[in-house]
């Protein structure tokens, strides 16, 4: 009887969620690339990256998101051009922290985003893990596909658990950067959007943001759309969203947040293409571990809304 109750009050509680509030039951996790696995620096990965990676906690918060080491956790390596390797490195760095049951979807192409195993794992895996690389891999590869849609409803309704770093950080939004060289963003045309994975909207979110001075990248996605709300991802750094709102900082860098609500001036509709764009009051905050985000609201909450809560 108590099952039952139990199973119905969930449910009801997941419908009112999910139905009138409009509000996802799974977590995103957006981290900056510490360990650049994937990342257009492949060949600078090392082993001290990694440990330093696990060191700082940002993997072990991941396995405790997803529910803990017993849980069922898929990585995906489709961004990756290394992808053995990089699959490697992540099923040893699950197994330092015990994990018993972790797969490799060694997704490559359309085709094998079909395949009806790597399907069926997705409807188990209580977490993904996507991987670094290239971004536009992850929308071409899995863009309108029933996997993807897997991936969305258990998100939406079945509380399952996504993370990415990197390229599988940037994916994450409905607006995604594919392109744009950090000296040149400045300029009209120079940084590329098309539309991710869309597990959130409203939001762009950018990598390895400081090491890589890509502020003006984000900037000028922003201000060429500025009802999204920019996130600008340190190294060793990484958000979790909660409810498609509340944004919590983890990790020992910084998050930029960039938002384009309040741009009053911005010729960047009037300039030719290659010219210097100007945009005139952007706010930005500047978040660390233990702050937090509303995107919705668009507002800095110096702690975690959460805890802030159960303290009254």
């Amino acid at each position: 009887m108590g099952s039952v109750y139990f199973y119905k009050h969930t449910f009801a509680a997941n419908y009112f969620k999910i139905f009138v509030l409009n509000i996802p039951t799974g977590k995103l996790i957006s981290i900056g690339g510490a360990e650049d696995k994937g990342t257009e620096n492949e060949g600078s990965y090392s082993h001290h990256n990694n440990l330093h990676f696990f060191e700082l906690g940002i993997l072990k918060r991941v396995v405790q998101e997803m529910g803990g080491i017993h849980k069922h956790i898929g990585v995906i390596t489709t961004a990756s051009s290394i992808p053995q390797e990089v699959s490697e490195n992540y099923m040893a760095a699950f197994g330092k922290f015990g994990c018993t049951n972790v797969e490799h979807l060694s997704i490559r192409n359309r085709d094998d985003a079909r395949k009806p195993e790597y399907i069926e794992i997705a409807k188990k895996c209580d977490g993904l893990m996507f991987s670094g690389g290239d971004q536009l891999r992850l929308t071409t590869i899995f863009g309108g596909t029933e996997f993807l849609e897997i991936l969305q409803k258990g998100y939406w309704e079945e509380g399952l658990v996504i993370a990415g770093t990197s390229a599988g950080a940037m994916a994450m939004s409905n607006t995604m950067i594919y392109q744009g060289k950090s000296d040149l963003a400045h300029l009209k045309g120079e940084v590329k959007i098309t539309t991710g994975l869309a597990f959130m909207k409203d939001v762009i979110i950018d990598s390895h943001f400081d090491k890589r001075g890509r502020f003006n990248r984000l900037a000028q996605a922003v201000a060429s759309n500025p009802s999204c709300t920019g996130i600008g991802l340190g190294e060793d750094t990484g958000v979790i969203v909660t409810g498609g709102n509340n944004l919590e900082v983890i990790g020992s860098g910084a998050v930029v947040i960039v938002d384009g609500r309040d741009i009053n001036h911005s010729n960047i509709t009037d300039v030719g293409m290659g010219t210097p764009i100007s945009v005139e009051n952007l706010k930005v905050n500047i978040l660390v571990h233990g702050n937090s985000y509303l995107l919705k609201e668009r507002k800095f909450v110096p702690g975690n809304p959460v805890e802030e809560l159960s303290e009254d």
